[in-house]
């Protein structure tokens, strides 16, 4: 079976390849076709996009978003959009705004936790144009001061965040829209996790993807690795109910998660076919 993979992430966010060793990875794998969705950025597509055309791999540009609904903060997996239509060029300017503001005051708060850190030596770990919390985030975990990632954003700058009062986001009721004027469609990721619909009982994540899907998304991920055999049954039965597209992927990040094997989740356990690559090209084509 030709198997696919919908939720990935590079060095543009918190992965530890670069968008093009993804790719090679990708194919060397056996997966037939990947989406790129590094978190509020799509500045690795292109350059996925064009590894992807070298070595005979079918890619669609993606990005991940945070987007605020009722209280909840749920990642949304965004695919196949055209990046200069202006409703999507209007909000990724807000989110980019957002994820990027204020910089050397968060800096300057990690630094007050007696960490050797200033923009000069975050510099030289950005994956975008502007220095961002994942710049810090890779230069935090150059230091191994820490465990890993969690730890990094749990201990150092997920609280100064939060100080700063950082955390906003674009609202579910403008993110989805956006995407779909764009030609693009959206997909919630991992509804069983905290940044999710968990605090929710089933019936309360049932009328919440009611109307989400209401508001625009257009799908939901059947396939995670660390989904229970209830959440799969109950993503099934969602995505019947609401008549949205099932979607997937493993949410790897390299070295940065390295229980995530790209494609096949942990020990095998996710298998998302190919039939939904196609099924999302068609909509997006569409």
């Amino acid at each position: 079976m030709k198997l696919i993979d919908l939720h990935v992430h590079s060095t543009i966010s918190d992965g530890s390849y670069t968008p093009a060793e993804v790719v090679a990875l990708a194919k060397k794998k056996g997966l037939s076709a990947l989406t790129l969705t590094d978190h509020e950025s799509t500045a690795g597509n292109a350059e996925a996009a064009a590894e992807a055309a070298k070595i005979g791999i079918d890619f669609i540009p993606g990005m991940e978003m945070t987007v605020d609904y009722r209280g909840h903060e749920l990642h949304v997996v965004a695919m196949g959009f055209e990046e200069e239509q202006p409703e999507f060029k209007k909000l990724y300017t807000k989110i980019r705004q957002t994820k990027e503001a204020r910089m050397e005051d968060l800096i300057a708060g990690i630094a007050e936790r007696n960490v050797k850190i200033s923009p000069e030596l975050v510099e030289p770990f950005r994956g975008t144009d502007q220095i961002d919390r994942y710049a810090i985030m890779r230069y935090l975990l150059s230091l191994n001061i820490c465990n890993g990632v969690e730890d990094i954003w749990h201990d150092y700058i997920n609280p100064v965040i939060a100080e700063l009062d950082l955390e906003h986001h674009v609202t579910a009721a403008e993110a989805l829209p956006a995407v779909r004027a764009a030609g693009g469609i959206t997909s919630l990721a991992h509804f069983h996790k905290r940044l999710g619909l968990r605090a929710l009982v089933r019936e309360a994540q049932d009328e919440a993807l009611g109307e989400l899907h209401s508001l625009g998304l257009d799908g939901m991920e059947a396939y995670y690795p660390s989904y229970s055999e209830d959440d799969r049954v109950f993503a099934a039965a969602m995505l019947e109910k609401h008549d949205m597209m099932p979607t997937g992927g493993t949410d790897f990040h390299g070295g940065n998660r390295p229980e995530v094997e790209l494609g096949h989740g942990i020990d095998g356990n996710v298998a998302v076919p190919y039939d939904f690559f196609e099924q999302i090209r068609q909509r997006c084509r569409a």
